[in-house]
């Protein structure tokens, strides 16, 4: 199945391609993500979804085929098996930066295949659960990207609050473990929960 998605960040696409090459600085924006390794191509770690009514945890690795600093162009190939299950995930996600409007456009296409439960959901279901990752994964990145470097005003993250609990913070938003304000993507619920 392959999905098309894109957003927008408030940096020229120089800054957003470093930024998105630093997995350390990024990967706290992806919803339900946890890097347990990273060796500068290969990311090893999990990934914790909801698909409809079925919360599944992904273990695997994603590996970069392509970097293209010149076209802003990066591949990256992932693999994972369910946890708790018998099912699996694969993915080649290629991401494309252009400067537009003094910030920059992300086109992001995913070409995915599922088995085990969650395989039972149609397309919408599945379209949906990628608009709601990226668009959780774009609103911190432009956060991080736009917020001024102010100290953290947090207790650093637990074991309890990784897994996506929030903090208040002054502008009525949460601050993420990573420091920055994120109203969505760190708001405690799992990417398909209303």
């Amino acid at each position: 199945m392959q999905l098309q998605n894109s957003f927008t960040v408030p940096v020229p696409a120089d800054e957003a391609w470093r930024a998105l090459l630093d997995i350390e600085r990024v990967s706290h924006c992806m919803p339900g993500a946890t890097v347990e390794e990273f060796d500068g191509d290969t990311i090893k770690g999990s990934v914790k979804v909801r698909v409809g009514p079925i919360t599944v945890t992904y273990r695997g690795t994603a590996t970069f085929l392509e970097k293209d600093e010149s076209a802003h162009r990066v591949v990256l190939s992932a693999r994972g098996n369910e946890v708790r299950g018998q099912g699996t995930a694969s993915a080649t996600v290629t991401g494309t930066l252009a400067d537009h409007d003094g910030g920059t456009t992300v086109a992001v296409t995913t070409d995915r295949t599922v088995t085990g439960r969650p395989a039972q959901f149609g397309r919408g279901v599945m379209a949906d659960v990628s608009d709601k990752l990226i668009g959780r994964f774009a609103d911190c990145l432009s956060h991080k990207l736009s917020a001024t470097e102010e100290p953290s005003t947090t207790a650093p993250a637990t074991a309890g609050s990784a897994a996506g609990g929030t903090q208040s913070a002054a502008a009525g938003g949460s601050r993420c473990r990573c420091g920055g304000v994120c109203r969505s993507c760190h708001s405690g619920r799992l990417p398909g929960e209303p």
